[in-house]
């Protein structure tokens, strides 16, 4: 019997040895399998543009420190070390750092740039002069996986040694000895959990973490610990001590900014001190070695008392181990916690960061671009941005009591389609709905040009002087309703121009052309300007009905803009991999979709309302030599405001609404034309203007008659029409020597 038993018990020993093997084994496969794959998982980081300069660029000395403070560089007196600056009036130095740009590695130096009136006098580096200087552009944000770790790639030979030492002298003494586990460092553990009656610490090594941050999950049980302690060892056998270090460094968790966890030192020198990790003093390494303990526990955003405290015993544990001088550890305990200003821009633009994100998404997996260390290089303007955001917020308080007035602005650049700037909603630094892409309203009068667009192509039929009139309309519906538009007045003119149609945005006179023309080639020309959103034929398709974003109507108006060239709007200008090596550029890409003849009659009547029209009202906000082009809209009862308009550098489209669709009582011009009008005031620098096209010739025509007269006659204007479809009839005025003034000299020198 006894036999039988000792049998039985060797049989089960014998199982479990084979089973015990089979689960080491599969432990082992794990670790040589997945490990380089858990040390590279890394997020793409997006940058915005970067700052160029040269002699005669626009910029105030205060403009460039602000550039300077964004990307991270420190004010001091004299410069010793990169990612410093220092000003004396309009002479600023900076000690610029390393940089892979996309197109090339700018290696760190002293550069010097004296500025005047506002704008770049001379420009040296080292003391010799150099025709540019590219500062780093500004960290926006990333692409995180969906549990939201965040990290920045370091390799071991680019930490400091202080901090490399100093981390090893609090984490783990024994570290370059041990084979992934220390037997009294688990020997202490023990006695604390017996003396606690639970399991309240582990004794882990370096390796123990890095394995338990990898595979385990964070329950304290001792059957994880044997898992732990099992793979650690195996870990230390497959993997050699420095790459096992390096991973540490990278991986380490150290707090969080809202969903986006910090992970590795090379991030959290950025997060907390807004300086690159080569670059920390032993203040600020002794600070985040010492968060490694309790990140939350020790935040020093949120406990800066019992942060110091812990830095400060870092920083003597370093003294004794000789890791620092006893001089050095006195000058170091005395430096304040040093951490970035609370006004840091990073991660404040998150409706921007969307459609970047979307974009991507159009060509990459999700899996690369949260685990392939992708930088991501956009068109994205801070200084731009920041007076969208004010301007936003400030134009809102001023015209909403109820305080849940909305708005949503999307700005590109007239020459190359780039989107700059965007804002979806109210609080722009904030995330949530984005309403520049996701808010779909009726876009209203903001339709009305590609009416007249589609009209003018049709040159034997239509110019900007042909009558339209200006009645009551019926109209029957397949359904048996009966569509019956009115002007925002109410009132009836008996016949317009198409000129004065369009600048007073009347409704009536788009509608009755909206159905000559037929909803299908409205449609058609709509989407030649650039639109993709759905866009359904129906009679009332002039007057804006449909379903639209402010991004949809920034494509058309780009292309409006950019007169006739279909420009796709676009955020990204490169991709490169986490090595710096280029995987992707984004060139300016276009297609000519409408005459360049007829696209200046209309910029004519869109140049036309901002001087006589719907927005003549916004002057008083606008420089007085600053010449705009626009378009207001206004959908039914006032439910949602637009304004859509370019100089000849900047386009923006602003709509401005509640979100539960209620009327808001505010025109185009009155709503978001206070945004736009202010945003354009401050940032446009070039007015509207171009040459007059080969087939356009521009004619003296008594407005009140559309009849062609003399310059200086009674209500005379010179006016543009394709090539032989001006008026033949004539007034009897004859020209005279007594010219009255003409707006339009100003834009085309005619």
């Amino acid at each position: 019997m006894l036999r039988k038993l000792s049998i039985v018990l060797l049989k089960l020993f014998l199982a479990c040895f084979a089973l015990g093997l089979l689960w080491v084994a599969y432990l082992d496969a794990t670790i040589s399998n997945t490990f380089d794959q858990k040390r590279y998982a890394l997020p793409a980081t997006v940058y915005g543009r970067s700052l160029e300069l040269f002699e005669g660029a626009p910029i105030e000395p205060a403009a460039l420190v602000r550039e300077l403070d964004w990307v991270g560089y420190r004010s001091v007196a004299s410069l010793y070390r990169p990612g410093q600056y220092s000003r004396n009036g309009n002479r600023i130095e900076v000690y610029t750092r390393d940089f892979k740009f996309p197109d090339q590695f700018a290696k760190g130096a002293r550069v010097a740039i004296t500025l005047s009136q506002g704008r770049v006098a001379t420009l040296t580096r080292e003391g010799r002069a150099i025709d540019l200087l590219r500062l780093e552009p500004m960290v926006i944000g990333g692409v995180y996986p969906k549990h939201g770790e965040d990290r920045l790639l370091v390799q071991l030979a680019d930490v400091p040694a202080s901090l490399t030492q100093g981390l090893l002298a609090i984490e783990d003494q024994r570290f370059m000895k041990h084979y992934g586990f220390s037997v009294t460092g688990i020997a202490r553990a023990f006695i604390s959990n017996v003396r606690s009656g639970r399991v309240v610490a582990g004794g882990s090594t370096i390796t123990q973490q890095l394995v338990k941050n990898y595979y385990l999950t964070p329950e304290r049980t001792i059957t994880r610990k044997i898992r732990e302690l099992i793979m650690s060892v195996l870990l230390e056998w497959h993997v050699e001590k420095e790459e096992i270090l390096e991973s540490y460094l990278n991986e380490i968790y150290l707090g969080q900014d809202g969903p986006r966890a910090i992970h590795g030192f090379a991030l959290g020198a950025l997060h907390y001190f807004d300086t690159p990790l080569a670059q920390l003093g032993l203040h600020q390494q002794a600070l985040l070695v010492g968060m490694v303990k309790g990140p939350s526990l020790y935040n020093p955003n949120r406990n800066p008392e019992r942060a110091k405290e812990r830095r400060n015993l870092v920083l003597d544990v370093w003294t004794q181990e000789g890791i620092i001088s006893p001089e050095q550890g006195a000058v170091a305990k005395l430096m304040p916690l040093d951490l970035q200003g609370q006004d840091s821009l990073k991660q404040r633009f998150p409706a921007y960061l969307d459609l970047v994100r979307r974009q991507l998404r159009l060509e990459y997996k999700d899996e690369d671009l949260t685990t392939l260390g992708l930088r991501i290089f956009t068109a994205f303007d801070p200084s731009m941005q920041l007076t969208l955001q004010k301007i936003t917020e400030n134009t809102l308080a001023s015209i909403d009591d109820t305080k849940l007035l909305q708005s949503a602005s999307v700005v590109t650049r007239v020459d190359s389609g780039e989107v700059i700037a965007l804002a979806g909603g109210r609080q722009v630094s904030q995330a949530g709905f984005n309403r520049a892409l996701d808010a779909r309203r009726p876009a209203g009068s903001l339709f009305k040009p590609a009416v007249y667009l589609a009209a003018l192509e049709d040159e034997a039929k239509y110019n900007l002087v042909t009558e339209i009139p200006d009645l009551p309309l019926a109209v029957e519906l397949p359904n048996g309703d009966v569509w019956s538009p009115e002007n925002y007045d109410k009132t009836h003119r008996g016949s317009v121009s198409l000129y004065a149609a369009l600048i007073d945005s009347l409704n009536l006179p788009a509608a009755r052309l909206g159905l000559d023309l037929g909803p299908a080639r409205v449609k058609q020309m709509l989407q030649r300007l650039g639109m993709t959103a759905p866009i359904p034929e129906v009679a009332s398709l002039p007057l804006g009905v449909g379903e639209y974003a402010a991004i949809d109507l920034a494509a058309v108006y780009q292309t409006i803009a950019a007169g006739g060239f279909r420009t796709p709007l676009r955020t990204i200008r490169d991709i490169v991999d986490a090595n710096g090596d280029p995987l992707r550029r984004y060139p300016l890409a276009y297609e000519r979709t409408v005459d360049r003849a007829t696209m200046h009659l209309l910029h004519y009547a869109l140049l036309g309302v901002m001087e006589e029209g719907t927005g003549a009202s916004l002057a008083p906000l606008l420089p007085a030599d600053l010449v705009t082009a626009a378009k207001s809209g206004t959908s039914d009862d006032g439910r949602d405001s637009w304004f859509a308009g370019f100089s000849g550098d900047l386009l923006t489209v602003t709509w401005v609404g509640f979100d539960d669709n209620r009327a808001s009582s505010l025109t185009g011009t009155r709503g978001a034309g206070q945004i736009w009008a202010r945003f354009m005031a401050q940032e446009a620098r070039r007015s509207v203007a171009y040459r007059i096209p080969e087939k356009v010739e521009y004619k003296w025509i008594d407005v009140t008659n559309g009849r062609k007269t003399g310059r200086g006659c009674p209500n005379a204007q010179r006016i543009p029409f394709i090539e032989g479809g001006a008026p033949r009839t004539s007034t009897d005025c004859r020209k005279t020597d007594n010219p009255v003034r003409d707006w339009l000299q100003k834009v085309f020198g005619v």
